[in-house]
C-alpha cells in the first residue's frame, strides 16, 4: 500500500484540515482520509487526541468498500428503505413500530446510518469533556444545554452562576434557587389538565415500574400508552428549567462558602425526624431548609415533608427515603463531608424523582446508596441529578437507577474514587422514551453490573435480564425509545452485564457507552447473581457490546487500554433488524471473546455491524467476525442488501478465529461480508501529523 501525505506550510489556513489519499494496492480504489488540525486538537482535551479524523477514516473505509464490491446502489437501498419505515411508522401505519415519543435526533441518524458512527463520537467525548469541566462555572451547565437539543427542548443562553463571597450569600442563593424550581416546575405540569394530571400521580410508578419484570415491554402495554400520550404534553422545557435552577447549588465555590457556616446554634434546634444537631431552620415560601451541624445526624426525611432541603455541615450521616413527587416536587441535598449512608424503600429517591426535581450532592467521604427503583439520578417525568465528589462509594438498586431517565433526565455523576456500581434493570446510563440516563464516572478503577436478578424472556437461552450500561429503549407496543449513556474517564474498569446490555438501541432508541482509559474488562453475563450467590442461569449473554435491535442504534468506544470484550451472541458490533451497531477501539492490545453467533462485526436482517480496532495487536476468536448473510426473512424486499459487516483492523499481527489473512481485504458470506486487515498507518502520515 503506498500513502500519500499533503503537506502544510505557512499559507495553509490552520482550520483546514491536512488530506492523504492512501490508495490500495492491487484493487485500484481510493480511500480519502482526513486528519487533524493543531487547533482542533487543542481545543479537544479528552478521548484519543485523532478521534474525529479516525472516524472519517473508517466512513471512508466503507465507502472505498462498498465501491469496490458495487454495493452503493445496495446501500442506498438499505438506507430508502429505513426512511421509508420511518415514515410510514410515523403516519401510524408502521404496525408494531409507531411513531409516539420519537425524538428527531434519533430519526436523523437512522436514515443517514454511515455518518451515525461520527456524530456518537463526537457526542460522547463532548459531554464528557462538559461533564469533566462540571466543577467549574460552565460544565453542568454546557451538558444540560447539550441534553436541551437531543431531546428536542427550545435552546437557551448559558446560566449566568452568580459568584459567592460569603457564607450568608449561600443560603440565599439556596432559597432563590428553590422558588426558581418551584415556579418552573409550576409551569411544567400547566399544560395537563387536573385528571390527567391525576392519572400520572397514581399510575406513573405502578405503569413504568412495579408491575414490571422485563425490559422490552410492560405488562400493561395500554396503560403505558396512556401514559405515554400524557408525557407528551408535559412542558418538560420547564422540567429542564426547573433543575437547570438548582445547578448553582453545585458549583465549588458555593460549596466551600458552606464549608464556613458555623455548626452551633443557641438554643440547638430540634425538629422530629431528625436525631443530631441542627444548626438553623429556615422558612421559605417552597419548604423548609435544614442545616445540620458537624456531628452524625439521622434524617428520616420523608417524616418530614415540609422539608425541601437539607444542607449537612459534616459527620458520618444516614438518610433514610426523601422522595421527590408531586406532594414534595423539588428535593435537594448537599452533605459537605463524612462516610454517608443514604437508604430508601421507596422510589424517587437519593437524588431520583417521579414527577419532582430532585439534587443531591455529596462533597466527600466513602459513602454508600441503597435503594430500589427509580434512584441514584433517576427520574420518571422529572429530573434527578446525583452527583458524588470523592470517595470510594456503593451505588446499589433494582429498577430504572444509576443515571435513568423517561421523559426527563437523569443524571449520575461520580467525580473520583473506585466506585462500585449495581442494579438489575434499567440502569446505569438507560434512556427510556422521552428521555436521557447518563451516568458518568470521571476517574477510579471501577466496578459495574447489570442484571442478574429477572429471568431473560427468551425461552430458547438462558440468562437474566440486563437493560444498562449506556443503553437506550423503547417499548415494544407502547413508545419509541431514548438515549442512554455511560460514560467513563479512565482507571481499569470491570462491566458484568446480562441480556441487552453495554452500548445499545433497542426499539427506536440510542444507546452509547465510552471508557476513556484503562485496561478494561468487559465480561458478557454476570459472574454472579445479582445477590451475590451462585446463578441458577447458565452464563449466556444476548445483545451486548455496541449493538443495535429492531430500527435502534448503539455505539460503544474505548479510547484506550489492553481490554476484552465479552458475550455469547449477537453482540460486539452487531446490528439486528434494520439497525445500526458499532464498537470501536482506538488503541491498545484488544481481545474480542463472544465466540457465538452474529458477533464481531456482524449486520442481519438489514443491518450494519461495525467493529473498527485502531491500532494493536489484537484476537479475535470463533468465526464470526464480519459474516454477512445472502438471505433477510424480516425485510424480504431487500435480499441481501441490506445485510453489511465490517471488521477492520488497523496495525499489529491479529490473529482471526475465522483464518482471514492480516494486511488483506477478505469477503466474509455475502458480498456485504469484510474483514478489512491493514498495517498500522504512522500517525504523521495518516493522519495530516507532523512538525
Amino acid at each position: 500500500m503506498k500513502h500519500f501525505r499533503v503537506q502544510k506550510n505557512e499559507n495553509t489556513p490552520r482550520w483546514l484540515l491536512s488530506l492523504v489519499l492512501v490508495v490500495v494496492g492491487g484493487t485500484g480504489s481510493v480511500l480519502l482520509s482526513v486528519g487533524f488540525s493543531e487547533e482542533i486538537e487543542e481545543r479537544f482535551s479528552v478521548g484519543h487526541p485523532q478521534a474525529a479524523g479516525i472516524m472519517t477514516l473508517l466512513e471512508r473505509e466503507i465507502l472505498s468498500a462498498w465501491r469496490e464490491r458495487g454495493l452503493e446502489t445496495a446501500y442506498q437501498r438499505f438506507r430508502a428503505y429505513s426512511g421509508q419505515m420511518l415514515d410510514e411508522s410515523a403516519t401510524g401505519r408502521g404496525g408494531e413500530l409507531t411513531g409516539n415519543c420519537r425524538l428527531q435526533w434519533y430519526d436523523q441518524m437512522l436514515r443517514n446510518p454511515l455518518s451515525a458512527p461520527a456524530q456518537a463520537e463526537q457526542f460522547t467525548r463532548q459531554l464528557h469533556q462538559a461533564i469533566v469541566k462540571g466543577d467549574g462555572p460552565t460544565g453542568l451547565d454546557q451538558a444540560f444545554r447539550m441534553v436541551r437539543e437531543k431531546l428536542d427542548q427550545p435552546s437557551r443562553k448559558p446560566l449566568e452562576i452568580p459568584k459567592i463571597a460569603s457564607p450568608d450569600q449561600t443560603l440565599d442563593l439556596v432559597q432563590n434557587a428553590l422558588i426558581d424550581a418551584h415556579r418552573h416546575y409550576a409551569r411544567a405540569l400547566a399544560p395537563l389538565l387536573p385528571e390527567e394530571l391525576g392519572e400520572l400521580v397514581r399510575q406513573l410508578e405502578p405503569v413504568f415500574v412495579g408491575q414490571n419484570r422485563m425490559g422490552h415491554t410492560l405488562a400493561d402495554r395500554p396503560a403505558g400508552r396512556r401514559m405515554c400520550n400524557l408525557l407528551e404534553k408535559l412542558d418538560r422545557a420547564e422540567l429542564l428549567a426547573a433543575a437547570e435552577a438548582l445547578l448553582p447549588l453545585t458549583q465549588p465555590d458555593f460549596l466551600h462558602q458552606l464549608t464556613q457556616l458555623p455548626d452551633q446554634a443557641d438554643p440547638p434546634e430540634n425538629l422530629p425526624g431528625v436525631q443530631g444537631p441542627i444548626v438553623r431552620k429556615i422558612q421559605t415560601p417552597v419548604g423548609l431548609i435544614l442545616i445540620g451541624g458537624r456531628g452524625k445526624n439521622q434524617y428520616q426525611l420523608d417524616q418530614m415533608p415540609e422539608v425541601a432541603a437539607v444542607i449537612d455541615l459534616g459527620g458520618d450521616d444516614d438518610y433514610l427515603e426523601g422522595t421527590a413527587s408531586f406532594y414534595r416536587p423539588v428535593m435537594v441535598l448537599v452533605d459537605l463531608a463524612g462516610n454517608d449512608t443514604y437508604r430508601s424503600a421507596k422510589p424517587g429517591v437519593q437524588g431520583g424523582a417521579i414527577l419532582g426535581v430532585s439534587l443531591l450532592v455529596d462533597r466527600e467521604g466513602n459513602d454508600t446508596y441503597l435503594a430500589r427503583d427509580v434512584a441514584q439520578g433517576s427520574a420518571i417525568a422529572g429530573v434527578g441529578i446525583l452527583i458524588d465528589q470523592q470517595g470510594n462509594d456503593q451505588y446499589v438498586g433494582i429498577r430504572r437507577v444509576q443515571g435513568h431517565a423517561l421523559a426527563g433526565l437523569g443524571l449520575l455523576v461520580d467525580r473520583a474514587g473506585q466506585d462500585q456500581y449495581r442494579g438489575a434493570l434499567w440502569t446505569q446510563g438507560f434512556g427510556a422514551p422521552l428521555g436521557m440516563g447518563i451516568l458518568d464516572d470521571l476517574d477510579g478503577a471501577d466496578h459495574y453490573y447489570t442484571g442478574g436478578y429477572y429471568l431473560d424472556t427468551y425461552e430458547e437461552t438462558p440468562g437474566y435480564e440486563g437493560w444498562g450500561q449506556g443503553v437506550g429503549a423503547g417499548l415494544r407496543q407502547v413508545s419509541n425509545g431514548g438515549i442512554g449513556v455511560i460514560l467513563d474517564g479512565g482507571g481499569d474498569d470491570v462491566y458484568e452485564y446480562d441480556y441487552l446490555a453495554h452500548g445499545g438501541g433497542y426499539w427506536c432508541g440510542m444507546g452509547f457507552a465510552r471508557d476513556f482509559g484503562g485496561n478494561d474488562r468487559r465480561l458478557g453475563a454476570t459472574l454472579k447473581a445479582y445477590d451475590g450467590a451462585e446463578r441458577t442461569q447458565a452464563r449466556f449473554q444476548r445483545f451486548g457490546v455496541g449493538w443495535g435491535c429492531h430500527y435502534a442504534l448503539g455505539f460503544l468506544f474505548d479510547d484506550q487500554g489492553d481490554d476484552t470484550y465479552g458475550g455469547t451472541i449477537m453482540g460486539l458490533g452487531m446490528a439486528w433488524d434494520d439497525s445500526v451497531g458499532v464498537l470501536v477501539d482506538f488503541g491498545g492490545n484488544d481481545r474480542y471473546d463472544a465466540t457465538g453467533g452474529l458477533t464481531q462485526g456482524v449486520g442481519a436482517q438489514a443491518g450494519l455491524g461495525i467493529l473498527f480496532d485502531y491500532n494493536g495487536q489484537d484476537v479475535y476468536l470463533g468465526r464470526n467476525q464480519g459474516y454477512a448473510s445472502s438471505t433477510n426473512t424480516y425485510h424480504p424486499s431487500l435480499g441481501a442488501a441490506g445485510n453489511f459487516s465490517f471488521v477492520i483492523d488497523y496495525g499489529g499481527k491479529d490473529e482471526y478465529g475465522c483464518g482471514a489473512a492480516n494486511n488483506a481485504i477478505t469477503q466474509r458470506g455475502a458480498a456485504g461480508g469484510f474483514i478489512i486487515d491493514r498495517p498500522h498507518h504512522d500517525e504523521t502520515a495518516v493522519l495530516g501529523g507532523g512538525k
